[in-house]
């Protein structure tokens, strides 16, 4: 049997990953970055950003390890792009030419589109439903 293992997923306390309204302007929706603000301060996102030789701090021993051991990624096609992404064949996601995964990641959607490559981020666009993977 394959193991999968939930890794770098926030949950707020009262079990939301987002908010609502979410949009190009607001990925997280109305929720914002509150979620993710003890990140952005760490060592680990300032090299994600090309910053050099950041000060560490004490929550970069929880983001550093946060890209230890994966070998695929597995998003939500929410994760993925704004509602409607899937209209737009120019939409790439949120990250740019170079997505921080390094590893390939699955987007699960219910209309799957071709493989997009972006720096050494393969991204594989699958259906939703399970029935349909084989």
């Amino acid at each position: 049997m394959t193991l999968v293992r939930v890794h770098n997923l926030a949950v707020s306390l009262d079990g939301f990953a987002t908010g609502e309204d979410r949009s190009v302007e607001a990925p997280f929706g109305h929720a914002g970055m509150r979620l993710m603000e003890w990140f952005k301060d760490t060592a680990t996102w300032a090299a994600l950003q090309g910053v050099p030789d950041a000060p560490p701090t004490p929550d970069d021993a929880f983001a550093r390890r946060s890209f230890e051991g994966i070998g695929v990624e597995i998003m939500g096609a929410g994760k993925f792009g704004p509602p409607g992404w899937q209209d737009d064949a120019h939409w790439h996601g949120w990250w740019g030419e170079q997505p921080p995964f390094h590893t390939p990641v699955i987007v699960l959607t219910h209309r799957p589109r071709e493989p997009l490559t972006l720096g050494d981020t393969t991204f594989l666009f699958r259906a939703a439903r399970a029935e349909r993977w084989r």
